[in-house]
Formats: C-alpha cells, sequence, structure tokens
C-alpha cells in the first residue's frame, strides 16, 4: 500500500534532529517539483507540552487517534526509558494490525521494542545501543552493521541520517528512482544509500589488559605496509610463537592476523577519506599488497566497497553528478 499519510509520535525527550529528519522527509509539500505529497502530521498522547532532549518544549494540536489514519507511524529518537506511554504502545499496535508501517529512527526502537513489535524479527538502531538493546529486547534480531532493515511492516533505522536514508527508500518504493533523486537533490544529500550498507564505525579493538605488548602495537600501527608473520613479532619480544599467539590473544582479545587486518582496515579509511591516491596505492600503503585483497578485506569489515567509502566520505564538495 502507498504511503500517503504518516504521523509522527513526538515522545517525551524527543530528538529535534531526528524529528527534523522525518518531517524533511515526508512533512514538506514537493508536488510543484515533481515529488510527492504526503498528509503529515506531528501527535503526540495528550496536551501537555512535549520536553525535548534539548530543553525546551513542543506542543501539537494532534493526539495519538490521528494515527489511527496514517499508513506511516514514526517514532523518532526519544529518550530511553525503562517503559512508555500504554498509550503509545496500544497505538502501534493498532497501526500494525490494520496493516500500516511503523517506523524508528536511532533510539525510538526502544518503543518499539518496548511494544514487543521486534520480537522475532530483524532490526537495527544506532551502533552506540546495540549492545544494551539486545540485552533489553533479547527476542529481537539486532544487526548493528547496517544502516537500516525493513521486516514486514516494521521499518528500523540506525543514527540520524541513516533516518533519513529510510525516507529516502520509501520515498523511492512508492514513487520510483526519479522522484527519490529529485527529493534527495533538494535535500542536497545522496540519493541512494542501501540498507544494508554499514554504519561506519571505527570499532577500537579490546582494550588490553597488560602492558607487555603495548610497545610492539604501538611500533606496528606505523608498519601496517610491511609484511609481518608469528614468527616475526614474536621474536622481536624474544618469545616464542605459540607464546606469542597466546599472549596476544589475551591482551588483545584477537589473533595477531585479525588485530593487522583491522588495522590496516581502518588505516585504508584514513587513506580514502583524506587523500585521492589510486585504490592500488592505498593497498599498498595500508599493507594489503594488492587492490583485490584490499576490496576483500574492507568490503567484509566495513561492508561497502573501498570506492562507494571514498565517494561517501571523501574530502571533497558534492557536485550535482554525484546527486
Amino acid at each position: 500500500m502507498p504511503i500517503r499519510n504518516v504521523a509522527v509520535i513526538a515522545i517525551p525527550g524527543v530528538h529535534p534532529f531526528e524529528l527534523g529528519v522525518v518531517s524533511e522527509g515526508f512533512g514538506i509539500d514537493r508536488s510543484d517539483d515533481g515529488g510527492p505529497f504526503y498528509d503529515f502530521a506531528v501527535i503526540s498522547a495528550d496536551d501537555a507540552p512535549v520536553p525535548t532532549s534539548n530543553g525546551w518544549t513542543m506542543s501539537t494540536p494532534h493526539r495519538l487517534d490521528r494515527a489511527d489514519e496514517a499508513d506511516l507511524v514514526i517514532v523518532p529518537a526519544c529518550s530511553i526509558s525503562s517503559s512508555y506511554d500504554p498509550a503509545v504502545i496500544d497505538t502501534l499496535h493498532r497501526a500494525v494490525d490494520r496493516g500500516a508501517k511503523v517506523m524508528s529512527v536511532c533510539a525510538g526502537a526502544y518503543v518499539l521494542g518496548a511494544a514487543g513489535l521486534l520480537d522475532g524479527r530483524e532490526c537495527t538502531t544506532h551502533w552506540r545501543y546495540t549492545e544494551e538493546f539486545s540485552r533489553r529486547f533479547p527476542k529481537a534480531i539486532v544487526n548493528p552493521d547496517v544502516l537500516y532493515v525493513c521486516d514486514g511492516p516494521i521499518l528500523t533505522s540506525a543514527g540520524s541520517a541513516a533516518g533519513l536514508d529510510l525516507c529516502l527508500h520509501l520515498i523511492r518504493a512508492d514513487h520510483g528512482e526519479r522522484v527519490a533523486n529529485r527529493v534527495a537533490r533538494r535535500m542536497v544529500v545522496q540519493p541512494h544509500r542501501e540498507g544494508g550498507q554499514a554504519q561506519f564505525i571505527n570499532a577500537p579493538l579490546r582494550a588490553c589488559a597488560a602492558e607487555t605488548l603495548a610497545p610492539l602495537l604501538e611500533d606496528l600501527a606505523g608498519e601496517l605496509h610491511l609484511e609481518h608473520s608469528i614468527e616475526s613479532l614474536a621474536s622481536r619480544v624474544s618469545m616464542s610463537g605459540r607464546t606469542f599467539a597466546r599472549r596476544f590473544r589475551n591482551e588483545t582479545g584477537t589473533t595477531p592476523h585479525a588485530w593487522l587486518t583491522h588495522q590496516r582496515v581502518l588505516l585504508a579509511q584514513q587513506l580514502l577519506e583524506a587523500g585521492d591516491d589510486p585504490i592500488e596505492t592505498v593497498a599498498a600503503r595500508s599493507g594489503f599488497g594488492t587492490a583485490a585483497l584490499l576490496r576483500h578485506h574492507f568490503t567484509r569489515v566495513v561492508g561497502t566497497s573501498p570506492a562507494a567509502y571514498r565517494r561517501t566520505f571523501g574530502c571533497r564538495e558534492l557536485t550535482t553528478s554525484d546527486l
């Protein structure tokens, strides 16, 4: 069913930026430019002003019953709480029961989780919350590495920009690529990032519990372009290969090969962001040797190719060809 009517629930502690993201996606009449028009409303549970995360309050003339006519009900990021208004939970259940879509942005997923709407479903939220979110909602299938997930009528997105990606995805699904690109152009954002694309987290390895290998790790950070083996590394700290491998895992939580690969990917990210060297040069400088090997490990760790990563995060201005 195409989306024509959108209701956004302002929950206490609502984040103004995420509220603005969905308002930008669905709350602007773009029909004069060939874009879509939505019957759009921000709603709240009662007449009381809704406190925002920034310390000011907002009011809306619309109440929860306005969601009963919506094709899409959205919960933007809000305060993480142990419980939410039962009337809001009931509103979300009614929406799903009558065939509407329900969407969250960032921490808004906590409200969907509290409603039980994520039980047995794949979902996501901001990478900062995924571990705690999984503990709190163990029946949810949390994917921490993607921008957004569409599992039946339940739609979840990661951080702020990922919410906009999901808005554009829904516009594209209903109105086609041309219209979605036109909307993206007016927003001056990239028109399409796949939901399965990684959240681009420079996830650090577990901090060392001991300091034995700290000097070696510091040296290796400047030698990522060189070849290393367990034997060569072990000899630098006067250990046998077996002892070194065991000590390395105890202190870093991973293997020497995995640690080096991860550090090389992080270096490749920095090179792709800061310069315009050919991919082959980036591969050599980061220690992968060949472009093919860089692409393999980079895509596995980051979730997208080096070329796509550079297009998104390279230090240059967007041009009309990008949009």
